[in-house]
This record gives C-alpha cells, structure tokens and sequence, in this order.
C-alpha cells in the first residue's frame, strides 16, 4: 500500500509543478510580449508617438534580432505575411542611428523568411551578411524597414 501512495504523491507532485510552471510562462508571456514585438500598423513605443508604416497591401514584419550588441552573432529575421513575393531589391533595415543595409536582389515568397546577420559570411537565400565589424543593434533602438519608395513598412524595438 506503502508503494501506491508514493508512486500517487510523485505523478501529483509532477501534475502540480508541471501546472504552476506552465501558469508563470503563461502569464509572463502575456505581461512581456508587447516589449518584444511592435504590432505593423497598431503599434506605439512607450513615450514615443504613434507609429504607422505607410499603406498598401505589403505585408512584412520584422519577426525578431537575436544577439543585439554582438557583431558576430546579431541577427534580424524579417519575414513575409503576406499572400503574394515581396521582392525586396533596394528595400532598407535602419538602426535608429541611421545605419543602413540595402537588400540585394531578392524575392521573399509567402511566409518566407530571411535572416540578416551583422558580421561578414556568404549569402544564400535564407542568410544575408551586413559586413561589418562591429555591432549595429542596442537595446531600446528602432529597427525599422523601408521599401525603395523610402516608405516605412515596418518596425521592432530590440529588446
């Protein structure tokens, strides 16, 4: 009788801790997600003014940048949410020190991707390299991408 008990108390103590842990990620989701994402077309940064990119059915989001403040490991994912290519030939990623890359001939297909990386590497389809050095991203700054009109289409605060 002695083993049954056991073997309950240890499933409950799993179920229980399994629950709780779960709880504390939901809810720190819930609480954290708008500092790590800026809605296209909804968002505004705390004491800033509201941002808006231009109008038109392209739909691009900066999806994240990992790394930021490490040259060798910075990296901006950008991704198409749209139905239809994006050819992003010409378009601009921006720090908010006006440091720029321009994209290369590239089409990015419906919910394609691609990954910008701040340090030196060779480009594929999926990976672009910036060049540089040193790293482009800090902590608090807007990263914002332009189409070749110079429109803005899209913004992430780095967290």
């Amino acid at each position: 009788m002695t083993g049954r008990r056991v073997v309950f108390y240890l499933l409950l103590n799993i179920f229980v801790s399994a629950l709780v842990t779960g709880s504390i990620l939901f809810f720190y989701d819930r609480s954290h997600r708008a500092d790590c994402a800026v809605p296209l077309g909804l968002s505004t940064l705390p004491g800033s003014t509201a941002l808006s990119p231009s109008s038109g059915g392209v739909k691009v989001n900066i999806v994240n940048i990992v790394g930021a403040g490490t040259a060798g490991s910075e990296m901006v994912v950008i991704q198409n949410v749209g139905s239809e290519a994006l050819v992003l030939t010409g378009w601009q990623l921006k720090d908010s020190q006006g440091d720029a890359y321009t994209f290369p001939q590239l089409t990015l297909y419906p919910r394609g991707s691609v990954q910008v990386h701040t340090g030196v590497g060779q480009d594929s389809a999926v990976d672009l390299y910036w060049g540089r050095s040193n790293p482009v991203w800090t902590t608090g700054e807007l990263a914002t991408l332009y189409d070749v009109s110079g429109a803005a289409r899209a913004f992430y605060p780095v967290p």
